[in-house]
């Protein structure tokens, strides 16, 4: 039975919606072959939606709504079961491009049984209705799509009227007002049928990449109420604007009093605290960090929690994200439990009450403290090895869901010069591989380049210091041969990637069981400028890690000075002639020489 089929068979429940459906093509596609997640509103859902609209019935509604209506409770690309995700985003976006969101509640008047809502306000009435092309999930309440911006969407919570105030004051709502990019096309062939590129090893040499339909400007704030702020003393917009003032003349004291009576210079300690919770590519709550069934099978959560960093709308500074098992956290820094610095905990959806907080062109998330770019946090929480997963190093990987995306083999294209902080020069193909967790990369993904390529990406910020800079990947006989410039100085020969980890330029050795001899070797390897892959991270229930894998491989780029407000660039140009050659890039890393160069030496994680 498909998922027409059931919705007809079940007319009894759902004879409102099936009218709506059957307005729109979409009837006839949920009755084809596919995998397709339908959130189906119930008959008193339908009422309830027509009652706040202003519709009589189902036949007044115009036409584009119904279809508008349909594409927001159909995803087209996965059945997503509520044992699969429990709570957070789906890894799919539905057909109006849009995150669904679940979260979940104890019913307190049906013996505590837990009860999952979607985007808030639509709870599931019956849930995970197998049908022969998906899943059929039932809702008392149509879901409804915000066209508010994020600045607006903030604006509209009572609870955050002291950050809202902020938002316009420093002018940083004014650069939240982006959704389309106008100046992006791309053909219905390649968005909709796909290319096929060369990107894998083996025997399946070729992977299907599709390009998104549209390009997005998204964004993700992350806000404390006007409780939180109650709790630290501060009460209204003043007692804000001095709160900013006294971290961030700590943070930058050579701009103390320079700019505090204008709130829209960047250096004002205001628009400095407002711009830190903000980053521009959307991420929801289970986006940020490796989740779900990856961290469950492929994470070594005795050695690390999953983290990962990315850059904030505040110039010249990054966040760290943490997800151990307590929860999602910002600026943390520890191991499960032992920390020594708890950072900012990001709440969940069901922690986050009843209001949806996706906006048009982003989301807001709910934080338990006060988010400040503190000495604290630049000099103790980011003195770190800085690893940063090839396709976090683009806002355009999150804003059209080509990162993070899970159980598809595909790659998500993306054409050159709509890559934000990438410039791609002709012939260079980039696309964002989808999780896979058998894959032999960290995260089970990478950024695919192919071609005769020659490709340039901006680094994230860091606190000013000396680093070594890595570049993390896989090495294949199928691959190129790649120069690599630092801001177009060349960071030694030419890395050969065909050449694996036990070839003697390389000098991979196997661990064994005496530890002294592993730090020799390991030493041996740095020597020659390789690194082993890291040992927090493992294939699908694997028995080994990336560490214990010889074609798994980190290389020393480059040492230098780095300062946090001076962009620098790496630039990686294909030295061979081949367009079949190419390029799995896995991470990069940022190390500095308090980690690299400490007495106890740099740890294996």
């Amino acid at each position: 039975m498909t998922a027409a089929s059931f919705l007809e068979e079940n007319n009894d429940q759902f004879s409102e919606f099936n009218k709506i459906l059957k307005r729109t093509p979409y009837f006839a596609m949920l009755g084809t072959y596919g995998e397709f997640t339908v959130f189906a509103p119930n008959n008193d859902g339908i009422q309830r939606f027509l009652a706040r609209s202003g519709y009589g019935s189902v036949d007044n509604i115009p036409t584009e709504t119904c279809d508008t209506i349909v594409r927001t409770h159909i995803i087209k690309k996965g059945a997503f079961f509520t044992t699969d995700i429990g709570e957070g985003t789906l890894p799919q976006l539905n057909m109006d491009d849009a995150y669904i969101v679940l979260s979940s509640d104890s019913d307190v008047m049906n013996d505590n049984a837990l009860v999952y809502y979607v985007n808030k306000t639509s709870r599931m009435v019956t849930r995970d209705d197998s049908v022969t092309n998906g899943v059929v999930h039932s809702i008392d309440n149509v879901i409804s799509a915000s066209n508010l911006l994020l600045a607006d969407k903030i604006a509209e919570d009572s609870t955050l009227t002291i950050f809202s105030q902020a938002l316009q004051l420093t002018g940083m709502a004014d650069s939240l007002t982006k959704y389309i990019d106008e100046t992006y096309f791309c053909g219905e062939d390649s968005v909709h049928e796909g290319v096929m590129v060369r990107c894998t090893s083996g025997s399946a040499l070729m992977t299907r990449s599709f390009w998104p339909e549209k390009r997005y400007f998204k964004y993700t704030a992350f806000v404390e109420t006007d409780e939180v702020y109650e709790k630290a003393g501060i009460n209204d917009i003043n007692g804000l604007i001095r709160y900013a003032k006294s971290v961030y003349d700590q943070t930058y004291p050579e701009d103390a009093g320079l700019y505090d009576d204008d709130y829209t210079h960047r250096k004002n300690p205001l628009n400095r605290f407002v711009s830190y919770h903000l980053l521009p590519r959307v991420g929801q709550y289970n986006s940020w960090v490796c989740s779900g069934e990856m961290r469950e099978h492929c994470w070594l959560t005795s050695v690390s929690d999953p983290e990962e960093f990315y850059e904030t709308m505040c110039p010249g500074t990054i966040m760290r994200f943490c997800g151990p098992s307590a929860g999602l956290f910002i600026n943390r820094k520890g191991l499960q439990n032992n920390v020594t610095v708890r950072g900012v905990k990001v709440l969940s959806p069901s922690e986050s009450g009843s209001i949806d907080q996706n906006a048009l062109n982003g989301v807001y998330h709910y934080v338990d403290r006060i988010l400040a770019y503190t000495p604290e946090v630049r000099d103790k929480v980011l003195n770190c090895r800085i690893r940063i997963d090839a396709t976090a190093l683009s806002p355009d990987f999150m804003n059209c869901n080509g990162r993070g995306r899970y159980g598809e083999d595909i790659l998500t294209g993306f054409k050159n010069g709509y890559i934000t902080d990438w410039v791609a020069r002709e012939g260079t193909y980039v696309g964002v591989h989808s999780d896979v967790g058998y894959w032999n990369s960290y995260e089970g993904n990478a950024v695919c380049v192919s071609g005769v390529f020659d490709l340039t990406i901006k680094l994230p910020p860091v606190p000013d210091g000396t680093y070594e800079i890595r570049l993390g990947y896989t090495a294949n006989a199928e691959r190129g041969v790649v120069q690599v410039y630092l801001n177009e100085d060349p960071c030694g020969i030419p890395v050969d990637l065909r050449v694996y980890g036990p070839d003697p330029t390389i000098g991979w050795i196997a661990d064994t069981d005496d530890d002294e001899e592993n730090v020799a070797n390991d030493k041996a390897m740095h020597n020659r400028g390789y690194m082993k892959s890291p040992d927090c991270y493992r294939p699908w229930d694997a028995d080994q890690t990336l560490r214990e894998l010889s074609w798994t491989l980190r290389r020393v780029l480059a040492t230098r000075y780095l300062q946090a407000d001076k962009p620098n660039y790496l630039r990686f140009r294909q030295v061979l002639k081949d367009p079949n050659a190419y390029w799995s890039f896995d991470y990069i890393e940022l190390c500095p020489k308090s980690i690299y160069g400490s007495p106890e030496g740099e740890d294996t994680h």
